[in-house]
């Protein structure tokens, strides 16, 4: 079969490959244990508030992978936090990993449903009390005390099939899930 075949049968929208999301969706609903994920990253400290993780290795689909190039992510704090700007802080990847979840749910599930989407922006906000990180008030908590997500649509469809993907996005994003819903965590000392 030639490519321009190969391509007729392969319906992109969004840019997202809907003839193989499908396909996906119907082997996992055929081998169930395809389905099971396990991401990992290692952390190391650099200096001060600069520390890096790197993330190359993770099980899912019944195998392991491997990137070609791991990504690394550099963190720090701005000066008036006593770092030196190396990178956003992890307050900040918190904002920076919600943000590609729900943008991506977003647009997979628009490309399902057929819905052609020509440009997404998202503005996000948080407020954080250094009382609680500090230990100087236990009844003010360390991390973010509400997030805020605000998002721009432009799409080939109404504003009411976009606040439904919007609402989709919120209930599908495994990351939103985690930054709502208390996970649990274990921490040990090797």
């Amino acid at each position: 079969m030639n490519q321009t075949n190969q391509q007729e049968k392969q319906q992109i929208v969004n840019g997202v490959n809907i003839s193989k999301l499908f396909a996906t969706i119907g082997a996992i609903k055929e081998k169930p244990e395809i389905a099971k994920f396990n991401f990992r990253a290692k952390g190391k400290w650099i200096n001060g508030g600069h520390n890096r993780t790197t993330v190359n290795e993770f099980y899912g689909a019944c195998q392991d992978f491997k990137r070609s190039q791991p990504f690394v992510f550099e963190k720090d704090e701005p000066p008036v936090l006593l770092g030196e700007d190396h990178g956003a802080n992890p307050v900040e990847y918190v904002f920076a990993a919600l943000d590609g979840c729900l943008i991506t749910s977003l647009i997979y599930h628009a490309a399902a449903k057929g819905i052609k989407i020509e440009e997404v922006e998202t503005s996000f906000s948080g407020d954080v009390n250094l009382h609680g990180f500090l230990g100087l008030d236990e009844n003010i908590r360390n991390g973010y005390e509400k997030i805020k997500v605000s998002f721009k649509i432009r799409a080939d469809a109404p504003r009411e099939k976009l606040q439904e993907l919007v609402q989709l996005a919120q209930k599908r994003s495994p990351v939103f899930d985690i930054v709502s819903n208390p996970t649990p965590v274990e921490v040990s000392l090797e």
